[in-house]
């Protein structure tokens, strides 16, 4: 499945070396999307349109070297990056231990990658969600259910090869109440990972595809 050391860059998220090292990768954010198929229709079984157009998108930039999403960054991002210092800092004065910014993990491979948002030594790791929606805070404040992260904390896991990784909810509005950091801790789950990355391969065969099929284009005029 996954041989050989992981590679940490240590740069700023969101610059431009950040893009360029996410290009034409699978990173892990997106890992719960391209697990998602159809559940009914003619095409059940088959991945969602959104799905298929990630894989594109990767493809174009396997040929270009370009990232196509440079730059793009909604408010939510954007606060989420702007929060983020502060819940890393808080996490660290909570659990006591210093926590190693690592702007970006890759397999040695060089096609699958995570933004791990901090590196505790020896064996662990974090992630960081400063959400702003509603839907989201309920979700994982009231209804306690971190699932949707689930495949990106266990795919952080497997990329960066360490043991545990906590997964931190920060919400500043509740700092009066002691509620703005919530902690997750997840341990390495070796069959899950097993079956996350069976899934990766196959959705990493569909971009090689894609790819290919850009570098046959038709060089004459298409009739239509």
């Amino acid at each position: 499945m996954l041989e050989g050391d992981p590679v940490i860059y240590e740069t700023e998220q969101g610059s431009p070396e950040w893009h360029r090292l996410r290009c034409g990768k699978v990173t892990a954010s997106m890992f719960v999307e391209v697990r998602k198929r159809l559940k009914s229709g003619p095409n059940k079984g088959d991945y969602s349109s959104a799905a298929k157009d990630y894989a594109f998108r990767l493809a174009v930039e396997r040929l270009s070297g370009e990232p196509m999403d440079e730059g793009f960054e909604t408010w939510q991002m954007r606060r989420g990056h702007e929060l983020e210092p502060d819940a890393r800092e808080r996490h660290a004065f909570r659990i006591r231990k210093e926590i190693r910014h690592a702007g970006f993990i890759t397999t040695p491979c060089g096609r699958f990658g995570a933004s791990g948002d901090g590196l505790i030594d020896p064996r662990g790791g974090s992630e960081y969600k400063c959400f702003v929606s509603p839907v989201s805070l309920r979700k994982v404040l009231y209804d306690m259910d971190p699932s949707d992260q689930w495949d990106q904390v266990q795919g952080s896991l497997a990329i960066s090869g360490r043991e545990w990784w906590h997964l931190c909810y920060y919400t500043p509005a509740l700092a009066s109440y002691g509620s703005d950091l919530i902690v997750y801790e997840a341990e390495r789950n070796e069959d899950y990972i097993g079956a996350l990355w069976a899934d990766l391969e196959s959705f990493d065969r569909l971009v090689e595809e894609y790819r290919e099929h850009l570098t046959t284009l038709p060089k004459t005029p298409i009739r239509m």
